[in-house]
């Protein structure tokens, strides 16, 4: 999978001279969601929660950080994730780093403890093609506390795919998504082979408060065919 990454990024350092791309000049982004509840690729990962983003991009490349941060009392995991990509045309690809603080007797939660079997990051790559019409996205753990194959815990390489189509009705920005677990591994809920782990629908709309100020609010459904799960979710993204 090392050399998978490596042969990615080879591919788009020879495409970025000729890629043609608007953006001359480097632009950053703040924004943060807030949730009623942290559901991710079919899973329920917490309860209500802001998830905050900062993020710079140029000619193509992006580097962002992204976090989750419970709002109960009770709340014990935090979340920060690092994400470096490249997209030209509607091709791209990136290499994720997901840090969880919560930490166990087997990854204790320290951020500068990178030892395979006892770090609490996963590294994930990732390659998609957006359509237009719909976009492609194939996911892959290659390093880290990966090692969640439940059949003799050896590292599982987990893996997601996942079909998203976009539309427009009735005055909102919908995206119906399905999302498949190929191999075996515990890393999306026990999975022991191929499962459907994600069917949702998400309907987002703005908000005028002010002339000058809209507020996008959003709402979804998820289906977690493999564990017979289903999840309502919805909250309001506030950006620069």
């Amino acid at each position: 999978m090392k050399r998978l990454v490596l042969n990615m990024a080879v591919v788009a350092a020879i495409m970025a001279p000729a890629a043609v791309s608007a953006q001359d000049k480097v632009e950053a982004s703040i924004s943060a969601d807030v949730v009623s509840n942290y559901i991710w690729r079919g899973q329920d990962l917490g309860s209500a929660a802001v998830q905050p983003t900062l993020g710079v991009s140029y000619a193509g490349f992006s580097l962002s950080a992204w976090g989750s941060y419970g709002l109960a009392t009770d709340a014990t995991t935090k979340e920060i994730d690092f994400t470096l990509s490249y997209t030209v045309g509607g091709l791209t690809i990136g290499v994720t780093d997901y840090y969880c603080t919560y930490g166990s007797s087997t990854t204790p939660g320290r951020y500068f403890e990178y030892a395979a079997h006892s770090t609490s990051h996963v590294y994930e790559a990732n390659v998609g093609y957006d359509f237009g019409c719909m976009s492609l996205n194939w996911f892959t753990n290659f390093a880290g506390s990966d090692y969640c194959k439940p059949s003799d815990g050896s590292r599982a390489y987990s893996s997601y795919f996942e079909v998203a189509a976009p539309f427009k009705l009735g005055g909102c920005d919908w995206e119906a998504a399905l999302g498949i677990v190929p191999f075996e591994t515990a890393f999306y809920a026990d999975a022991s082979g191929f499962a459907v782990a994600n069917i949702s629908l998400k309907a987002t709309k703005e908000l005028e408060i002010t002339p000058t100020f809209k507020l996008p609010v959003f709402a979804g459904l998820a289906a977690n065919p493999s564990t017979e799960k289903l999840y309502f979710t919805a909250g309001f993204t506030v950006g620069l």
